[in-house]
């Protein structure tokens, strides 16, 4: 049995601008016991804006987006990781493995039976939602991607070494300060709505074991499947797609361009200059362009 903590449901009163329902799903094949928290609006039967958040964030990072995609007519779907936001939270680090979280997402959208999905990723979202084009192909109608990588074992970014070595010598990470430096706009009010799954040191595996298990080498787990995947949007894929970069982000920007090359189809991307690392934060543009292009 898989030791679990699960964060008191009073911090995520009141939050600004998230007035969505929580809905969770339990017994998700390689996590029994354990119950995953997402989001669910808009019709049953409309196309699905699937959005994954990354590290150390959750659903909340959408929440400038996902009134746009409402109002399109879509139905809009935001899980939380294991180990982050509404959903439990191992207390072990070493529960937190590539497989466990790739496993644990296809789980979801087989038990929710999602299909004519557009991707909405970015960070670990992408690493994770990237690799579906390996074997959920049928379900993938589109993407949305923001500042994210295959996890296909390249040399990392030194601002992406960087922060890894960061994580791993700050245990209790401070999520709400961490928000605060990297968006500018962001009020207090919202870094706190980021730290409220947070109270402690021991709720934060998840959020310490991201950066180290992200597949830097050429062995790691998740390489093989997202090799794979990776082929599928380059050579195979042919839904729409949109990207959008923000420019200053030190971990990831620069392979952004790299990124856009290997997706069939994508138009050119929008780059926010001041766009950083949390590109959802600068949201409500991003999807307004992104819904403008598909309908022109």
């Amino acid at each position: 049995m898989i030791e679990v903590l699960r964060t008191d449901d009073l911090r995520f009163t009141n939050l600004p601008d998230w007035p969505y329902q929580p809905r969770y799903v339990a017994d998700l094949p390689g996590s029994e016991g354990l119950r995953m928290h997402y989001i669910d609006e808009g019709p049953a039967d409309a196309e699905i804006f699937l959005c994954l958040h990354g590290e150390p964030t959750w659903g909340y990072l959408f929440r400038r987006m996902i009134p746009t995609f409402l109002e399109s007519g879509a139905r809009v779907v935001a899980p939380d990781f294991f180990g982050f936001g509404r959903s439990d939270k191992p207390v072990d680090d070493s529960v937190y493995t590539w497989d466990f979280h790739r496993d644990s997402l296809t789980g979801f959208i087989e038990r929710l039976d999602l299909s004519n999905i557009t991707l909405v990723v970015q960070d670990w979202g992408g690493l994770l939602g990237l690799s579906l084009g390996a074997d959920m192909t049928d379900r993938i109608s589109g993407l949305l991607i923001m500042n994210t990588a295959f996890a296909i074992g390249g040399e990392p970014t030194q601002g992406f070494v960087d922060w890894r070595d960061y994580v791993a010598r700050t245990p209790d990470l401070d999520v709400a300060k961490l928000m605060k430096r990297t968006v500018p706009h962001l009020t207090d009010t919202e870094a706190g709505a980021y730290d409220a799954p947070f109270p402690d040191a021991d709720h934060k595996a998840g959020v310490r074991r991201f950066p180290a298990i992200v597949p830097t080498n050429a062995d790691m787990d998740g390489v093989a499947i997202s090799k794979k995947a990776l082929s599928w949007w380059a050579n195979e894929f042919d839904g729409r797609s949109f990207m959008a970069i923000g420019a200053t982000d030190p971990v990831l920007a620069s392979v952004m361009p790299w990124v856009h090359d290997r997706i069939k189809g994508c138009p050119e991307p929008l780059v926010l200059e001041d766009g950083g690392h949390f590109v959802q934060e600068w949201g409500k543009q991003v999807a307004v362009a992104a819904l403008t292009y598909w309908q022109n």
